[in-house]
């Protein structure tokens, strides 16, 4: 794949294209769209060339809509909650965005709870709003509050690569020892261990196989975990 600056054109073609973070359409001088980068960074695409984004290793989360993120609750605002998702704004929670929720049965988010939740709106000029269940199904998929556990921060990088279902991290932990973990795009992972010794040696992990720490392999890491009291 190639690098591009922001501005440069990008050659996107589909059917069915779906613009992901990083890329805009415009309309030319001669009235033809254009997709551009708004972004510096490698341009990345789907197998099947559908979905295009532009994948960089920036320091500030932007929102993007359906991507999924862990926040933190930190006011409540009439029916609605503020949640920190470490975007420029803070993002709108609805207080009926869960499954099954109605006015009289609701969940009772407290300041400071951890969310899962998936972006359901993200616009330059408006704040984002975030809702806890699946776009498809109704159903929460795994999306809601997360308690207990322990929560680490990472580089934007680290999460998309946690989230390739073919990374050796996550695998070769949980062979060693049973573990929860919810990873957010926005440089956040929520990890949870039966033992606070298991949690503190996955955050090590995390941190070192970060690109921006110590960017461990998969041997390198072996021979790291070694040297844990797990």
């Amino acid at each position: 794949m190639s690098l591009v600056l922001p501005g440069e054109q990008v050659p996107a073609q589909h059917v069915n294209l779906k613009l992901g973070p990083g890329l805009l359409q415009v309309s030319t001088v001669n009235g033809q769209a254009a997709i551009v980068s708004t972004r510096a960074g490698e341009v990345k695409h789907s197998a099947n060339g559908k979905k295009w984004w532009i994948e960089g290793n920036s320091r500030r989360y932007v929102p993007a809509p359906q991507e999924s993120v862990i926040g933190v609750v930190v006011a409540r605002s009439g029916e609605n909650w503020r949640v920190d998702i470490g975007s420029a704004h803070m993002a709108t929670l609805d207080g009926l965005a869960f499954e099954g929720a109605t006015k009289r049965n609701r969940p009772n988010l407290k300041v400071g709870s951890l969310l899962y939740a998936r972006v359901s709106l993200a616009h330059k000029d408006m704040e984002p709003e975030l809702e806890c269940f699946d776009a498809q199904t109704r159903k929460a998929e795994g999306f809601g509050e997360l308690k207990g556990g322990f929560l680490v921060s990472c580089s934007l990088k680290m999460c998309r690569l946690l989230l390739d279902p073919q990374h050796f991290l996550f695998p070769l932990l949980g062979s060693r020892f049973p573990l929860e973990t919810a990873v957010g795009i926005n440089g956040r992972v929520w990890i949870n261990c039966k033992e606070p010794r298991q949690t503190i040696a996955v955050a090590r992990c995390i941190e070192a196989v970060d690109p921006d720490g110590g960017g461990l392999d998969e041997t390198a890491l072996k021979k790291f975990f070694g040297t844990l009291d797990v």
